[in-house]
This record gives C-alpha cells, sequence and structure tokens, in this order.
C-alpha cells in the first residue's frame, strides 16, 4: 500500500524489508492537488526490485495544473537502478561532466576526454566488479588496463597465486624455528623463488600423486623437497646478510645444494664467514662451475707463490679470480714472471693487491708497465716497482697519471726525478693530486721556499708529499719557529736545504736534540742559526752526538765556540776521520781550526799540513818566509766526505 507524505518529501517505494525513499521526489502540491491524486487511482507498480515508473496518464477530468507537474516529472525522471543517494552522486557526477566538456579546447583537454571515454565504457563491461547494493562504482583512470578482461583476470590470479606461495614459504621458514619478522625479510628478497614456487605447483597438478591437493597443499610440498628452509638457517649461521641470501637462492633456485657445497669448499681455503656471503654473491657464475675446476685454480696459485693460508683473503678481496679460466689464470702469472718476478714476489704482491692478478683487463695491464717504462724503467724495474707497491695497476693513465706528470713537470721535477720518485716512494702515483699533494707544495710556497727549490725538494724527499699536513709537516714548521730558534727568514732555507727534516718526530728526535745542545750552554737563537747553517743537526741520535763532542771538549781540549762556527763537526766519523786527523795535528805539533781540519781530503789535508811543518822549519833555521799565520788562509774545500 502507498501511503501519501506531506509537502516536498519524498515518496516512499517498496523495497526489501519495508519502505525507503523515492529518488524522484514530486514538487511541491497543494493539499487539494495531493488529495486528488490519492483519489485519482495515481498507483505506482513495481517494474523490478530497483525500478519504478508511474501510472498511465491521469484522466482529463484532473485539474490543468497536475498535468503540467505530471509533464515535468517525466522529463525528469530516471532510469532508477540506484537508491536515492547514490543517483544524487551519479547528477552531480554528470553535472560536472557536462561543465568540463565545453572547456576542452586543446591537445592535452582531448587526450583527457578520450580516457574518460574509454573508463565510461569499462564501467559498462558486462564482467564488473563485484559491489553491493546500492553502491555505485567509478572506475580510476589508474586501474584502467591496455589488457583484455581475461588477461586482466589472468593477472589478478597470478599475484593472489604469489601471495599465497609467500605466505606459504613464510610459514614452512617460521617452522624451521627462523622468526617471523626474518621470514618475512627473507621471503621478501626471494621474489624469483616464489615464481618457482607457483611455477613448480602448478606443474604438480598435473602429477597424479598431487592432482587431488589443493594449491596450498602443493607449494608446500615443493617448499619442503626443496631445501630450502635448511640453505637459509644454515647461510644465516654462516653471517650471510638477507640480500646475499636472496641473492644466491634465486641464481640457483633449481639446484639449492649446489650453494652449500661451494660455501663449504669456500670455507676449507679459508674464507671467513663474514666473507663468506661476499664472495658467494661477486663471483655467483661460479655457481655453475664444476667443483675440480676451481680446485685446479687454488692448486696452480699455490704452486706459483700464493700461500693456501693466504688464499682465503685474496679471494674475499677479489672474488672475481675463481670466475677466470684456467687458460686466463696461467696467462696473467706469466705476465709478470716475465718481468723478472719471482715466486715469492708474486705470492707477496697477489697477498698485498689480489685485483692487479683478476681485475684488470690483460690490455690494460700492458698499457699501464709500457706508460712506467716511459720514465726509464726497464722491465725488472717494473717488476720489481708492481712487486713493492703492486697499487699502481689498480690507477688510471688518463684520470691519475696524466695530469700528476704534468703538475711535477711545472714545479721542475724532470724525468730523473720522476724516476727517482717511483723508485722510492710510488704511492706518490697513487695519491689524489688536488687533495693531496696540491696543498703541500703551495705549504711550501706560503713559507718562502721558491718556486725553483719545490721540485728539488720533492725530488730529493718524496716522502714530504704524503705526510700529513696538518699534522705532520705544519706542526715541524711551527716548532723549528717557537722552540728552535729558527727565524722566519732562514726557515725557508731550511727546509729547502734539509727537506727530511720534515720526517723527523717532535717528541723523540727534534725536541730530544734541540734540549741537549741547550744543556750544552748554547742560547736558543745560536741554536737556531746552527740549525740554519747546518739543518741536518737536529736529525742525528744522541748517541751520535755525545762521544764526539766529549771527544772535542776532552781530548782535542776546543772551545764551545769552534763547535757553534762548524756544527758539522757532528756529520763526520769519529773512528774514521776526527781522530786520526787529530792524531796527526798533535804528532807535527799543528793546530788548524775544525773547518780546516775536516772538511777536506786526505790529500789536501797531509799536503796543507806538510806545508805547515815546512815553514815552521825554515822559521826556526832563521830563514825569512811567510807568517804561520797565513796557514789559516786557506780555503777549505768544499763539500764533505
Amino acid at each position: 500500500m502507498l501511503c501519501s507524505s506531506s509537502a516536498g518529501s519524498y515518496s516512499p517505494a517498496p523495497c526489501h524489508g519495508g519502505l525507503r525513499p523515492n529518488p524522484n521526489p514530486i514538487p511541491s502540491f497543494s493539499s487539494a492537488s495531493l488529495h486528488l491524486a490519492s483519489s485519482s487511482s495515481l498507483h505506482l507498480h513495481l517494474i523490478s526490485p530497483l525500478q519504478v515508473s508511474p501510472s498511465p496518464a491521469p484522466s482529463s477530468s484532473q485539474p490543468q495544473e497536475f498535468a503540467g507537474l505530471i509533464d515535468e516529472f517525466e522529463q525528469t525522471r530516471l532510469s532508477r537502478r540506484q537508491n536515492a543517494r547514490s543517483t544524487a552522486l551519479l547528477r552531480l557526477h554528470e553535472q560536472q561532466e557536462k561543465i568540463y566538456v565545453p572547456s576542452l579546447h586543446d591537445e592535452a583537454d582531448g587526450e583527457n576526454l578520450q580516457r574518460r571515454k574509454i573508463i565510461e565504457e569499462a564501467s559498462l563491461a558486462t564482467k564488473r566488479m563485484p559491489r553491493f547494493p546500492g553502491s555505485i562504482y567509478f572506475p580510476k583512470e589508474d586501474a584502467v588496463a591496455v589488457l583484455t578482461c581475461d588477461d586482466q583476470a589472468f593477472k589478478q590470479a597470478l599475484e593472489i597465486r604469489r601471495g599465497v606461495a609467500a605466505e606459504v614459504l613464510k610459514v614452512a621458514l617460521s617452522a624451521g624455528r627462523l622468526s617471523k619478522p626474518y621470514s618475512a625479510k627473507i621471503v621478501s628478497c626471494l621474489p624469483n623463488f616464489v615464481d618457482r614456487v607457483v611455477i613448480e605447483a602448478a606443474e604438480m597438478k598435473v602429477v597424479p600423486e598431487f592432482s587431488h591437493l589443493s594449491f596450498n597443499a602443493r607449494a608446500k610440498r615443493y617448499i619442503q623437497g626443496s631445501g630450502v628452509v635448511e640453505l637459509v638457517k644454515w647461510l644465516k649461521h654462516n653471517s650471510l646478510t638477507y640480500p646475499q641470501i636472496g641473492k644466491l637462492i634465486c641464481l640457483c633456485s633449481s639446484n639449492l645444494e649446489s650453494v652449500r657445497r661451494l660455501a663449504e669448499w669456500l670455507k676449507t681455503i679459508h674464507v671467513k664467514g663474514k666473507y663468506l656471503g661476499y664472495v658467494l654473491v661477486k663471483a655467483s657464475s661460479i655457481l655453475e662451475y664444476k667443483l675440480e675446476m676451481l680446485v685446479e685454480i687454488v692448486d696452480y696459485l699455490s704452486e706459483k707463490g700464493v700461500k693456501r693460508e693466504w688464499m682465503g683473503f685474496v679471494l674475499s678481496r677479489c672474488p672475481r679470480v675463481l670466475t677466470l679460466s684456467m687458460s686466463e689464470i696461467e696467462f696473467r702469472v706469466k705476465f709478470y714472471m716475465h718481468m723478472g718476478m719471482d715466486e715469492k714476489d708474486f705470492g707477496t704482491m697477489v697477498y698485498d693487491y689480489p685485483k692487479a692478478l683478476g681485475f684488470f683487463s690483460l690490455e690494460e695491464m700492458h698499457s699501464k708497465v709500457n706508460y712506467l717504462k716511459e720514465f726509464g724503467l726497464s722491465t725488472e724495474e717494473v717488476g720489481r716497482l708492481l712487486a713493492y707497491k703492486p697499487q699502481l695497476m689498480g690507477c688510471s693513465i688518463e684520470e691519475r697519471w696524466k695530469p700528476l706528470v704534468k703538475y711535477l713537470y711545472y714545479l721542475g721535477v724532470r724525468r730523473d726525478g720522476m724516476k727517482k720518485i717511483l723508485m722510492a716512494k710510488p704511492v706518490i702515483f697513487c695519491v689524489d693530486l688536488e687533495r693531496t699533494i696540491a696543498p703541500k707544495v703551495r705549504f711550501l710556497q706560503d713559507i718562502g721556499v721558491r718556486q725553483e727549490d719545490i721540485g728539488s725538494v720533492i725530488a730529493r724527499f718524496p716522502p714530504l708529499l704524503t705526510y700529513s699536513l696538518y699534522k705532520k709537516i705544519r706542526p715541524v714548521v711551527i716548532f723549528l719557529l717557537t722552540k728552535a730558534g729558527v727565524t722566519q727568514e732562514n726557515i725557508a732555507k731550511v727546509i729547502a736545504s734539509d727537506p727530511q727534516l720534515v720526517g723527523c718526530s717532535i717528541i723523540n728526535k727534534l725536541d730530544v736534540n734541540v734540549k741537549y745542545l741547550l744543556s750544552l750552554g748554547i742560547r736558543l737563537h745560536t741554536i737556531g742559526e746552527m740549525i740554519a747553517d747546518f739543518p741536518m743537526l737536529l736529525r742525528y741520535n744522541l748517541d751520535v752526538i755525545r762521544p764526539k763532542y766529549r771527544y772535542l771538549r776532552r781530548i782535542m781540549v776546543r772551545p764551545l765556540q769552534d763547535l757553534i762556527e762548524f756544527p758539522r763537526f757532528f756529520s763526520y766519523s769519529l773512528d774514521g776521520r776526527i781522530i786520526p786527523r787529530h792524531e796527526i795535528l798533535v804528532k807535527n805539533h799543528v793546530n788548524f781550526k775544525l773547518r780546516y781540519m775536516l772538511a777536506s781530503s786526505d790529500e789536501e789535508f797531509n799536503q796543507r799540513v806538510q806545508a805547515v811543518v815546512e815553514n815552521r822549519r825554515n822559521f826556526e833555521s832563521g830563514e825569512r818566509h811567510s807568517d804561520l799565520s797565513d796557514t789559516g788562509s786557506y780555503q777549505a774545500v768544499p763539500g764533505t766526505t
């Protein structure tokens, strides 16, 4: 029974279990018109559970205004397939579309319109998403697929299977006494193995033995038979990470036992547990090799000087050695042996830098050796150089060596100097130019070292470029200026004359020598002048200085001023030069200054002594000769022996 409602309200319509509002409200009527409608057999009959339509038009005896209302109702009625609320949303959506369409003028708006048409067609498809009664569905733009409905259904089913297989794998790992968080992380790293489980479970469907089982049961049966749970537990026990375990299992999902067999063999050649996963992942191609091939490579390297206990360390730093074939290994070993290396040198070289053997191509290795020969090195010298510093093979010619050579040439270092640098400190050709070498050169320029002297300083003491500027070089310069009495005018001369001074320890060497000189009664500014005259003074050990000083003061009975005037006295051998020449002077009753006594060769010294003795003999015989004091005017022979 249909009852009337008040003006402006919805007309109720029958629904499941009661009445619900009519989605097409009738405009406001007067009470008379409403009474007329109820008494004139204006009945609404059901067409479908979700659609109603009005009864035939009223007779001509009804009021004219009511007929107009009915016409307006016919024009505004909707094909009622949804409830009132969803219909209102649909009207709003259509109004927005009507407002939106006239604004399409450019190409971008045309593409949007075409996309909306595709959405509308998808919404009218026969296969639609399941909906609850009364709902309304607008397909999302991102959900519009180019595939057909069958392809979409297949894709959705495949994703469901993957999710089920992943959950079954998680349960299996948890049942193997692995924590749930750990199992979830492992499964997230095994996408390929999950796909393998889906494929194998589907193939088991055609086997009569498993045809009656569900997909979950078949997936569980395959996981149990593959041994993946035991392998994951074993790899975890050997300190492999989640990504390493996942990559290894995905690489050999068809034969998981090969991973464990190979890992066990790597442990026999001293590959540590924390590097086991790194070697297996970086050299994953060896999973397909036969174990006999790998054993042959290791045995050959052991014969060529690489000790077996070193093998684990070598492979941990360069796993690619195992990926090389036996012929490639032999060719690379001969490449180094032909440069004069013996088995001991080759073994230590591979131990220090394993990449020199298995990381670089043969063409790159040949080009670097030929470039080193351009500095005047022979093949044997290059072999000794690489045996001492194999890291040179890891440096780029274009990015590292050529810019450094140009920079050193600009500083005045020539080919011989570069050869000396290579032989004395080859690590200079491995360091960064901008961050390591250039700042130290600028520091030398800042303290007053002349541009033409910097190249000589570097060539005479290459380790200067490898020292820390703020922890080594600057502290030594500051010590010389503040604690050793060297003036700012002389500091550049001291460093340029003896750059090795920068390599001395302040606490164990420099400070000890300065305190000893102060204990002799020499003032600080005088010590600074002595250092400027002879910078090597601070580099001698006290065990060398003390005996010479005692001999000077006690046996030779010389004043301290003689030592101040000639600090190079400490550079001469006590037994080889000081004592023998002093005995000659005493025997001939002659006395020379320390400079003329020591700074000459034995022949010049003997000639000088004989000249003085002859002059004295002539003087004693009464003949006229030049004054004996002129003997002190002999020029000292430059240099020391």
